[in-house]
């Protein structure tokens, strides 16, 4: 007997029952769809993480002011000593790991262009700030030495900014007024999206840190050179943790800690936050996937017991197909194709039925999803493998079946 003759034996066998056989496939329609669907979902948040990381930049770290103990009690971040711009120039010229090191302080202010206006943040810093987050221009230029050492009333901004201020019109050269101030654009970012906080990357004001510190602060003394937070990004092949244990080495001698007291700044390595989160991503999407798989091995163990019945129904005929030469090969083949096309079409609903519920996840509940052909095909494969493990033992049952006794089966 050829190859297509069980194949159409199985098939008219499978029409003949079609009520029983969508039961059948049922269990593998819904474990193939939640497979895809949980793998979607696991696989986007995964995607939004590295998005993140990719916003961030590689080999991040940010120091921070931190707050004194006094009595027993920890107070607030501003109460020590405060980070200044020597500490950011020291960092990056006495820490070898260290590519480059940008002071900062941010600020929010509603800026104004003509008749329109925006509240946005306002962030003093150096260019060294754009290269340690790999923040690109998108058009202008970047702050020369003049601006910086002139407290020039020049600023970069981000795009939303640019399209809340001016729309289809170019930035660049227009004039806006930031606290009364008014400062030329003189470069546009490109586009970051949203931190991992959720806030838009994009909807801020640059100016040069002498500007911030001169005009936007508007004060004079000692305290104006004190800084919000250094942005640290560590060199190509550097090891972050040693980079970071001489940036507090090098601070703590600057701030004169004394052996055993509190460090009156924090060091935190984003890209090691942002990394720990991709693996509790990658952790819930292997684990959304074991669920889902659970209702595929269910879904077998539902055609086994349907190909186990229909070997008892179907009894008569096995014997007569055997007496008139059919072997127990061929009655094999038969079963196990059964199964498999239960498995194969039972997939394919099952990936029209994911590919829906990713859509409409993605669309009403507002997850980043991420619908990649390496689930649907690892999801449709197991469907086929399922039908071949579950399906193999009712048909070996059906091919060791002796003719006189299957005839004479009532």
């Amino acid at each position: 007997m050829n190859l297509l003759a069980p194949i159409r034996i199985a098939l008219r066998a499978l029409a003949a029952n079609t009520l029983r056989s969508v039961l059948t496939m049922l269990g593998i329609i819904i474990g193939v769809a939640a497979v895809i669907t949980m793998i979607a979902v696991g696989g986007g948040a995964t995607q939004r993480v590295q998005d993140q990381m990719k916003g961030l930049g590689s080999n991040i770290m940010l120091v921070i002011p931190g707050g004194i103990t006094a009595g027993g009690v920890r107070l607030g971040a501003q109460t020590g000593q405060g980070l200044t711009e020597e500490d950011a120039l020291a960092i990056a010229r006495e820490v070898p790991e260290v590519q480059v090191a940008a002071p900062s302080s941010r600020t929010g202010a509603q800026v104004v262009a003509g008749n329109t206006n925006w509240s946005t943040s306002i962030f003093g810093t150096t260019n060294d700030y754009l290269e340690a987050r790999e923040w690109p221009l998108s058009e202008g230029r970047t702050f020369d030495a003049a601006d910086l050492q002139g407290s020039a009333k020049v600023a970069i901004v981000g795009q939303t900014v640019a399209r809340e201020l001016f729309g289809e019109l170019d930035p660049l050269e227009q004039v806006i007024r930031v606290k009364k101030i008014p400062v030329t654009i003189i470069g546009v970012l490109s586009k970051k999206g949203q931190n991992a906080m959720g806030q838009d990357q994009d909807d801020v004001v640059i100016v040069p840190i002498s500007t911030y510190r001169n005009r936007i602060q508007g004060g004079a003394g000692s305290k104006t050179k004190r800084i919000g937070s250094i942005s640290v990004k560590v060199s190509e092949g550097q090891s972050m943790k040693l980079a970071e244990d001489n940036i507090k080495d090098l601070l703590r001698q600057r701030f004169k800690v004394q052996p055993g007291g509190d460090d009156p700044f924090s060091v935190r390595n984003l890209t090691e936050i942002l990394q720990a989160q991709e693996a509790s991503s990658r952790v819930m999407t292997l684990l959304l996937a074991a669920v889902a798989g659970i209702s595929l091995v269910i879904g077998g163990i539902g055609i086994m017991n349907i190909m186990l019945v229909s070997v008892t129904e179907r009894t008569r005929e096995i014997g007569l197909r055997m007496a008139v030469g059919a072997r127990g090969r061929d009655i094999l083949a038969q079963f196990l194709i059964e199964a498999v096309t239960l498995s194969l079409i039972g997939g394919a609903l099952g990936v029209a039925l994911g590919a829906v519920a990713t859509w409409a996840m993605g669309q009403f509940s507002g997850w980043q999803v991420s619908l990649s052909l390496s689930s649907v095909v690892l999801a449709v494969g197991f469907s086929a493998f399922v039908g071949v493990f579950f399906g193999f033992y009712p048909a070996r049952q059906a091919s060791r079946l002796l003719p006189i006794q299957a005839l004479r089966y009532e």
